[in-house]
């Protein structure tokens, strides 16, 4: 890969899922750079990685739980700002933005730092509060975190493809972002396929499709797989293969794919064919197994912590929806 490992950029996480978006961000880095990354530092709200700079675009075209990237500047203990003098910034005006990282920092004034920042920096750039050519980020975490704004994610995108958007919809179904995140934890590559066997309103396939996957979906209703292809025909994405099948028999038809990404059912109107959930989950994992290849990963949507003898379980990410409802995101891989 053309590029050097030299350039640190600092992702603004979102807050939700604890370390979720910290691990999609790490993933995804790893997955798109072909492992040319490395952390520089971490902490509450934000991760530092060095990376090749012909990795950030397509890195921050599949992110869905960051907020912004930008080249590290630099990190700072907030009563000694005096290496701000040495940063170097493009030729042009800039102002400075800030955000305080879950009342981090209480006792820091932000505004009287952002003075003191902007007197430094001023002395090689003149400021502009109203159209500046550049925006220094100040990220008030567990240190001072500056960075040079770069990448902003628009989650009006992912918002035009929510649930009720959609021709064919379940009220059930993945937030978009989530979808995305769970194949990003995956660590599928680019042109890699991705497997739904348990594909409802094509949610999962949508996301995989987008970020440039072979999206395959199968499920065992015939007209979730009729809405699916709706769906995908509605946003102008191709299905790269699909089948109405019943998850134990995915290993034969769709022989080994690189990921598996699934939401699989649950609730009392789901449709099982009178088949035990649990029982469900655990047959899934049984031919998750012989489905991916040696290196893919199973990312597992389900209403409570399951674990297999068959497949290792990597991590689990809960989200709190409502009353009883939680969904912990699964990652499963083959045990070493």
């Amino acid at each position: 890969m053309a590029g050097a490992v030299n350039t640190p950029y600092l992702f603004e996480l979102s807050g939700e899922l604890k370390d979720m978006p910290r691990d999609e961000a790490f993933r995804t880095v790893l997955t798109e750079s072909d492992g040319q990354c490395r952390v520089r530092r971490e902490g509450p709200g934000y991760l530092v990685m060095s990376f090749p700079d012909d990795c950030l675009d397509p890195v921050a075209g599949r992110l869905a739980l960051t907020h912004t990237i930008g080249r590290s500047l630099g990190s700072f203990d907030p009563a000694d700002l005096s290496g701000v003098a040495d940063i170097e910034l493009p030729a042009g005006t800039f102002a400075i933005r800030h955000k305080r990282v879950g009342g981090m920092m209480p006792e820091v004034d932000s505004q009287q730092t952002i003075r003191r920042l902007g007197g430094l920096l001023s002395k090689k750039n003149q400021v502009d509060l109203h159209e500046p050519d550049h925006i220094v980020r100040m990220l008030m975490s567990d240190r001072i975190e500056l960075f040079l704004e770069e990448k902003v994610f628009d989650y009006d995108l992912l918002k035009k493809r929510k649930v009720s958007e959609r021709p064919f919809f379940s009220p059930i179904s993945l937030h978009p972002k989530y979808a995305r995140a769970l194949i990003n934890l995956t660590g599928v590559a680019r042109g890699g396929t991705v497997l739904d066997p348990f594909c409802g309103t094509g949610g999962i396939a949508i996301e995989a499709a987008d970020m440039g996957m072979k999206a395959m979906v199968s499920d065992f209703d015939p007209e979730m797989v009729a809405g699916c292809r709706e769906n995908m025909e509605f946003y102008h994405l191709k299905l790269a293969d699909y089948e109405t099948a019943d998850v134990g028999d995915i290993a034969d038809r769709f022989g080994q794919v690189d990921a598996i990404a699934c939401d699989p059912p649950y609730g009392r109107s789901t449709k099982t064919g009178g088949e035990n959930i649990d029982h469900i989950y655990k047959r899934a994992l049984d031919v998750f197994l012989r489905t991916l290849t040696d290196r893919g990963r199973a990312g597992v949507v389900l209403p409570h912590v399951f674990e297999t003898d068959s497949m290792n379980l990597e991590h689990v990410y809960t989200q709190y929806v409502h009353g009883s409802l939680s969904r912990h995101y699964h990652i499963f891989a083959h045990r070493s």
